[in-house]
């Protein structure tokens, strides 16, 4: 009996023996292959309009406002700007890094090894469109300014895909990072700047109800956001004391794009400021009076695929989409889901991030990421030459044939 017993006790050791190798060599496996991705060259897609794009960026400080997400209540309001916009191509200073050095040391080390390491590609193997400071295309006298607002948490260069593609049809599209929301930021001087709760109210282990209340606290600090931006810009058409864009940008053909978060700031900047002509809201739950009171100029809500089961939190969002659809303008308001999308299919993160983790955990959906990238590219640009630059096609005839994936929602 005890010669039986040990007999299995060596066996039981040696399959576990095996077992554990197993999974050693499996783990290895995937982390050397998450390690080969997160050092592979990605290059974005490339823009599909006429003109080469350029980048730059501002410091600009609000002195209007304190900022009440400082830890110093004195503090002004201070938001790192990128601009992306039609480039005269012979000119700047060499290509423009997806983010600049300061930035991903900063990310690296807030993210820490694991997240930066193997859950991500390097940001500096992502290669964009971009030249850095080129001067304006001449092409025309002026171009449209649209307001680009990313998800709470996320950095502005990660929507660079939509940008550079508006870019390149002719657009000056103005990004912001935002203190205390953005996950980290470089300011100007070097000092670094990372998210906390209450710029984050998805983040933080509360309620629903408690987060709704944090985040209808917050957008009116982001339409202010936006509306300082848009001020400063009108600063810059005025007198650029670079010369780079005085004259340059149409301030009367203003649109807002933002995805998740960014998306309510688009409504509820579209609703407070009648410098707004159009806007669109990229998956984002809509937050602030521009639920019950509406809005009237053109809107579009482009969705994720949430698919026919819907929970209450996806239910109650549907709600607040139909309170402002209901009150828009009839021949320009829409609401398109695109099929086989998740929530972060609406970012470079798509490319970014490990695409089979991205899937397994629900953040990007079956449809091919460059793919889904181009239909929301080419739904904004679409949206945007109808309402901005009065392009007579019909937005909705267009869309649905080239981007059959884009469905009426509403």
């Amino acid at each position: 009996m005890a010669e039986r017993r040990r007999k299995f006790v060596r066996r039981f050791l040696k399959v576990l023996a095996v077992l554990a190798a197993v999974v050693v060599i499996g783990i290895s496996t995937v982390l050397g292959l998450l390690w080969g991705e997160h050092r592979s060259d990605l290059t974005l897609p490339a823009p599909t309009g006429p003109f080469a794009v350029a980048r730059t960026s501002y410091d600009w400080v609000d002195q209007s406002r304190t900022d009440g997400f400082a830890p110093d209540p004195s503090q002004k309001r201070e938001l790192v700007v990128w601009i992306w916009y039609p480039a005269d191509p012979a000119t700047g200073s060499g290509p423009a890094d997806y983010m600049p050095t300061p930035w991903r040391t900063a990310l690296a080390n807030y993210q820490g090894p694991l997240n930066s390491t193997f859950l991500s590609r390097d940001p500096a193997v992502v290669h964009t469109h971009s030249i850095a400071d080129a001067r304006v295309a001449t092409d025309q006298p002026t171009f449209p300014v649209v307001l680009l607002r990313s998800g709470v948490g996320a950095l502005a260069t990660e929507y660079t895909t939509f940008a550079e593609d508006l870019a390149s049809h002719g657009y000056v599209v103005v990004g912001m990072d935002t203190p205390y929301s953005t996950s980290v930021m470089v300011m100007a001087d070097g000092r670094v700047v990372t998210k906390t709760d209450m710029g984050n109210p998805g983040d933080a282990d509360i309620t629903a109800e408690e987060q709704n209340r944090r985040a209808d606290a917050l957008i009116p600090v982001w339409t202010a956001d936006s509306r300082f931006v848009l001020d400063q810009l009108e600063r810059l058409n005025d007198q650029d004391p670079s010369g780079r864009f005085t004259h340059r940008l149409n301030t009367k053909a203003v649109g807002a794009v933002g995805h998740s978060f960014g998306g309510a700031t688009a409504a509820q900047f579209c609703h407070d400021d009648a410098r707004c002509a159009a806007g669109i809201d990229l998956d984002g739950a809509p937050h602030g009076p521009v639920v019950h009171d509406g809005l009237h100029r053109p809107f579009l809500f482009l969705t994720a695929d949430h698919g026919d089961k819907l929970g209450d939190v996806d239910r109650a969002i549907r709600a607040d989409i139909q309170s402002i659809y209901g009150g828009l303008p009839q021949d320009g308001r829409f609401w398109m889901a695109v099929k086989g999308t998740g929530h972060f299919n609406f970012s470079d993160q798509s490319l970014i991030k490990d695409g089979t983790l991205s899937k397994l955990l629900g953040a990007t959906g079956s449809i091919d990421q460059r793919r889904g990238l181009a239909v929301m590219a080419g739904c904004i640009q679409q949206f945007f030459d109808h309402y901005l630059k009065a392009d007579p096609a019909d937005f909705s005839a267009t869309v649905s044939r080239l981007y059959p994936e884009a469905r009426a929602d509403g």
